[in-house]
């Protein structure tokens, strides 16, 4: 009986049926559709006005930190997968200076 439960066509008309479920329980917490009103229709912002400028954030910010993460990555790699030698201090002497090099510039 198990195995069955794990077929994965079984396991996914288990999934929608529940799914189903769920979306219907919260259907009825939600309440009438009387008439649609500004407070319905509006997106939440805690209270707070929303900024009338849009934000347009930039992609160097993500590419630095990025970079920043799989260069500390890499390298753990690197160093987790050596053993304690002349190279592996270079190896770390390089990787110091090249994430020092990404911070400052």
């Amino acid at each position: 009986m198990e195995d069955i439960l794990l077929a994965p066509p079984i396991a996914f008309g288990i999934y929608l049926v529940l799914t189903g479920v769920l979306s219907g329980f919260g259907r009825m917490l939600a309440g009438p559709v009387d008439a649609p009103s500004q407070a319905k229709t509006s997106t939440y912002a805690s209270g707070e006005a929303a900024p009338v400028r849009p934000a347009v954030p930039g992609y160097r910010q993500f590419f630095t930190i990025a970079l920043f993460f799989a260069i500390v990555h890499l390298g753990v790699l690197m160093l987790g997968s050596s053993d304690l030698s002349a190279v592996a201090a270079a190896f770390l002497v390089g990787l110091i200076l090249a994430l020092l090099a990404l911070i400052l510039g």
